[in-house]
């Protein structure tokens, strides 16, 4: 029971963990973008090329934080603990009754041999 407990523990502690990180994310995102039109705009960096950098910057890392919001929210969410054994105990099922298949091929085979 009391490794239960701390498995649920251990579980919020670091989805709380992966949330706050992507939070941080967010507004490492909102304040880089800012930054990096003011750059565009109003310091003229990029000035001598005819594409709008910043955009295809802003673009990209929007990109990036979508993937990290699909992993924290979709796939750790459904992907856990919990569905990590379910996926090893049913695979551990296959394996032994693969092997008691063999076993009892095994037996029939010494059996028939004698």
């Amino acid at each position: 029971m009391e490794k239960e407990v701390h498995e649920q523990y251990e579980y919020a502690r670091r989805r709380l963990r992966q949330k706050k990180i992507l939070y941080f994310h967010f507004v490492l995102f909102l304040l880089g973008s800012l930054f990096l039109f003011i750059a565009n705009r109003f310091f003229g960096f990029g000035a001598n090329t005819e594409q709008n950098w910043c955009v295809w910057g802003i673009t990209i890392w929007f990109f990036i934080f979508i993937l990290h919001f699909i992993k924290v929210y979709i796939t750790d969410r459904f992907m856990n603990k919990k569905w990590e054994r379910e996926q090893i105990d049913r695979l551990v099922g296959l394996q032994q009754k693969r092997i008691s298949q063999l076993e009892s091929r095994i037996i029939e085979d010494t059996e028939n041999k004698i």
